[in-house]
């Protein structure tokens, strides 16, 4: 229900896009990318191309909707949303952002496929809202700098960072063959797991405390968290403690003593260490961008 309030209260907000930078005039083979900012506000996007959106801009709340998921998140730079073709997309913002939007081809993907001995009429990339691909990333950045270069390197680099990122989505997220079934947390039992870390998020969270919110034993709970989320549950913790305390620095001007305490850290400095290595930025940093 919040989403679809918040829809409504800002569709009259459209966003408006300014151009930074665009490998138009490069003319890669299937692959474009844009460099743009973005104004506060709100877009509905549905677009002809595979799309793969890095964050380039300071850390701001986002709230996304896409295939049926939303999702509200603190998006850092490097933070990648992967959209497939035809399916539309909502996004808004509460403050101006940066970004770097990197558009494949269907043909130049089904390319890609049939000379990785995938049939091209089983490409299936699935939407991602939020993930941190540190190959997305080195490709994205690698773009970035080509495109604001002065002086750019021939199209063959181009190209080649094109069919770069497009054999990584297949190889990651559109697997060639039916992978062999691996057990997971059931989608009710990491719902209970996730809102309880969000709801006791200062709170000193423990393995076993965890493991009896999901009624699995520790080992077992360790295991499967790992397999359903693709980071072990201490890295999770850790990430929506930085998230939070993000948050609460956006929202106003605590102490910063009070921030790490209430996102469970032990003290002012973990949450520095925490935040610089997860982030990239400084807790004052964050506060600056609110």
């Amino acid at each position: 229900m919040w989403q679809e309030r918040a829809w409504a209260r800002h569709e009259d907000r459209q966003m408006v896009f300014r151009k930074r930078a665009t490998s138009t005039d490069r003319h890669w083979n299937g692959f474009e990318a844009v460099l743009y900012e973005a104004s506060a506000g709100f877009s509905e996007d549905e677009y002809v191309r595979y799309n793969v959106s890095m964050q380039v801009g300071h850390p701001l709340l986002v709230t996304s909707s896409c295939n049926g998921e939303t999702l509200r998140r603190l998006q850092v730079p490097g933070d990648v949303k992967i959209v497939p073709p035809g399916i539309p997309r909502i996004w808004e913002t509460e403050s101006s952002t940066v970004k770097l939007t990197m558009y494949l081809s269907p043909s130049l993907m089904f390319s890609v496929a049939d000379s990785m001995s995938v049939n091209p009429n089983r490409v299936a990339i699935q939407p991602q809202l939020h993930v941190r691909d540190p190959r997305i990333e080195h490709i994205g950045w690698a773009v970035k700098a080509e495109i604001e270069s002065p002086d750019p390197l021939d199209r063959l680099y181009g190209d080649s960072l094109g069919v770069a990122l497009a054999s990584h989505l297949l190889r990651t997220y559109a697997p060639a063959s039916e992978p062999a079934p691996t057990a997971q947390l059931s989608r009710r039992r990491l719902t209970r797991v996730c809102d309880y870390i969000r709801g006791n998020i200062a709170g000193d969270l423990t393995l076993t405390e965890l493991a009896t919110v999901a009624g699995l034993s520790p080992s077992h709970f360790k295991t499967l968290f790992k397999q359903t989320v693709g980071m072990p549950v201490h890295q999770y913790v850790i990430r929506r403690r930085v998230e939070y305390a993000a948050e609460l620095l956006q929202s106003g001007d605590p102490p910063l003593a009070d921030v790490a305490l209430q996102a469970g850290f032990a003290n002012q400095s973990h949450l520095a260490r925490c935040m610089r290595r997860i982030m990239g930025v400084t807790p004052s940093s964050v506060r600056e961008g609110a």
